[in-house]
């Protein structure tokens, strides 16, 4: 298992994601690589899957829409995700992957 899917950093947790754009539902499906695989109901046209990953991120995690920021791959399927004030163990217990799928600390 790559440590490296969900960081904990001193701003927050750090996701490595890879997401699929016009999904029948925006939901979590486990790991795809080294990283958290989510589904978004969205296209990826306009920002609109970004978009949609952040809320999806925000509500799961019980974060403001403000906390979750994508830091890379804005345009492609692979993204970094930043989590203000999340811990990498709160993201991984909220998106039910288990403390064993992948958590490092710096």
């Amino acid at each position: 298992m790559n440590a490296l899917i969900v960081q904990d950093t001193k701003a927050g947790a750090v996701l490595t994601v890879h997401i699929q754009p016009k999904a029948s539902t925006t939901e979590c499906v486990g790991l795809h690589g080294n990283a958290i695989k989510i589904r978004v109901a969205a296209p990826p046209v306009d920002g609109a899957a970004n978009d949609e990953l952040i809320r999806f991120l925000a509500r799961q995690l019980s974060t403001p829409l403000a906390s979750v920021q994508i830091q890379s791959g804005a345009s492609g399927r692979h993204k970094r995700v930043l989590v203000k004030g999340a811990t990498a163990q709160l993201v991984l217990a909220r998106l039910n992957l288990g403390p064993e799928k992948g958590a490092a600390k710096p």
